[in-house]
This record gives structure tokens, C-alpha cells and sequence, in this order.
């Protein structure tokens, strides 16, 4: 990971410079916004060959100048396995346990990465707090399930609390992280009882500089939201179909996480209160998608 003779780390509101053999230079509270970009080409390859300049970037459509660049894949990952556990999910739960776990026994460097684990229905619940354990993760994904008879009877109400539990990671959890972090969430993006709303779902990702890949299964009811808060927070939505298989989208997340283009600017405008800002990035050649988030939270 190099920029010249020195390489750089973004952690949301800070950033440190590191010499070529890894000793740090020193750390300040520069205030850096960091996009993580993942670019494809029309048949939706991932692009790894783009330099700094192929990159160009507006804040409330104002140019800013670049001045961090990685196509470095090394940085620590965050993610949250957020998994539908609704009464509606009752005939895909087991192929999403299996799947999830592979997946994450793929990913996982327990060196660097962590993954927490959290399930939803009519409640919120972290079945697995943040961990590098691939055994930990195992167990805790042996009991993801639907709620039972029993419980279904002593819980008041109903609901699939899709955007409380959202709120929750990115609030509770991912907040508190640097380096890159997503939610994966599997569900039919069926949403019913939830305190927060749609919006309040994406804002609290963005506020923590987290992206969502959602992949819908079992239904189609919650295309559209599902579509929107990956969109926003620069994420991927896919569908399980027949043509494309659980598996099969887990291996291009990884891929995607893995093949992320990190950039950097300082604002051109000071904080003067802290504010959403309307960030677009776009590539200078023809053909090529990019995908990252839509805005950010600039604060004072």
C-alpha cells in the first residue's frame, strides 16, 4: 500500500502515515473523509488497474482533490452477519446458516478481522458479540433460528424489527470501528414494527461509515428497501434465484470487500455545523461503475 514513498490508513476522522517498512510517522486528528470504492466493468468485474487520477470526486458538487490513495486490501475488516429470523424465513434459515459460515470461513483472518453476529424477528438480539474466533462464530450460527412455539406466544406484538436492528449494529457496534465495515443482511426485507424508520436505518450506517450488502431471500415484498440502504451506504444488493446461489453471492461480496479502491480528501469547506454533505465519485474512463457511498456525516 504505497503513495509515493508513504502509505496512509483512513479511520474515519483521523488517519496515520506509515513509512515503507511499516513503522508509524505520526497520527493527527485532520479531519480525512474516506470513501471505499468498489469498481466494476459492464459485465460486473471488479477493476483493480485504476490509479489516483482515473478518480474524480465532488462535495455538494464542489471538486476536491484527492490526496489519499490505496488499492490496498489489507486493512482490518468489520462485518456484521445481520440475519432475517421471521417466521418468514423458516424454509431458507438452514441454507443461510451454512452458507454464512462458509463465507465467513473464507474471510475471516483472525490475525485482523472481526465479525459479530445478530439475529432479528419480533427482537434484536447479538448472538455472537464481535470475535476472530471461527469456532465462536460456528456455535453461535448453530443457533440462529425462528423463533419456537413457546416464544411466539410469550412475546407481546410482532414485527421483523429490520430497521431497529440495523440502527442497533451501526450505533452500537460499528460506531466504535475503524477500517472497513459492512453489514451483510440476509432477509426478504420485510420490515414490521420497527421503532426506527427507513431513514433513520441508512443515517445510522452512514454516521458510522459502514456499508450494507443486503441479499434478499425467501421474498421479494422488501426489494426496494433492501436495494436503497445498500445503494446509499455504497454496499451491493443481490438476490438468491436459480441462477445464482447463496454461495455464489457470498463469494462476490468477498471479492468486492477485498477489491476496494480507499480514497481520501480534505474538505474544502470547514465544519461549521456538523451536517450531511452529498459526496459522488466517478471514474474518468467510460464503461466502468463505481460504487460507494452517497454522502457522509461532516462533523463539527
Amino acid at each position: 500500500m504505497s503513495v509515493g514513498r508513504r502509505a496512509f490508513l483512513l479511520t474515519g476522522g483521523a488517519f496515520l502515515l506509515r513509512a515503507q517498512d511499516g513503522d508509524a510517522i505520526f497520527s493527527t486528528d485532520v479531519k480525512i473523509v474516506s470513501i471505499l470504492a468498489t469498481v466494476l466493468d459492464k459485465q460486473g468485474r471488479i477493476n483493480h488497474d485504476l490509479t489516483k487520477d482515473d478518480f474524480q470526486v465532488t462535495e455538494n458538487g464542489r471538486p476536491q482533490t484527492i490526496k489519499y490513495f490505496s488499492r490496498d486490501s489489507d486493512l482490518p475488516l468489520t462485518i456484521g452477519l445481520m440475519v432475517d429470523t421471521s417466521m418468514s424465513q423458516v424454509h431458507v434459515i438452514g441454507a443461510e446458516r451454512g452458507a454464512s459460515f462458509r463465507f465467513l470461513d473464507r474471510i475471516l483472518r483472525e490475525d485482523k478481522d472481526q465479525v459479530f453476529v445478530l439475529k432479528f424477528d419480533m427482537t434484536v438480539q447479538v448472538s455472537q458479540p464481535l470475535t476472530s474466533s471461527r469456532e465462536k462464530l460456528e456455535k453461535a450460527l448453530v443457533f440462529v433460528d425462528t423463533p419456537t412455539r413457546a416464544e411466539l406466544r410469550s412475546q407481546a406484538g410482532g414485527g421483523t424489527l429490520l430497521f431497529d436492528a440495523t440502527v442497533n449494529a451501526s450505533k452500537n457496534i460499528m460506531a466504535k470501528r475503524q477500517g472497513r465495515k459492512a453489514l451483510i443482511i440476509l432477509s426478504d426485507g420485510g420490515e414490521n414494527g420497527s421503532d426506527a424508520s427507513l431513514n433513520d436505518a441508512i443515517e445510522a450506517a452512514q454516521h458510522a461509515d459502514t456499508m450494507i450488502y443486503s441479499i434478499l431471500f425467501g421474498g421479494s415484498e422488501g426489494r426496494s428497501i433492501l436495494q436503497r440502504m445498500s445503494r446509499e451506504t455504497g454496499g451491493g444488493f443481490f438476490e438468491v434465484t436459480k441462477k445464482q446461489s447463496i454461495d455464489q453471492i457470498f463469494e462476490v461480496i468477498q471479492a468486492e470487500l477485498r477489491g476496494q479502491y480507499s480514497l481520501g480528501y480534505t474538505s474544502d469547506l470547514p465544519v461549521r455545523i456538523s451536517e450531511f454533505r452529498k459526496l459522488q465519485l466517478a471514474v474518468k474512463q467510460k464503461g466502468l461503475v463505481v460504487q460507494a457511498r452517497d454522502r457522509y456525516w461532516a462533523q463539527r
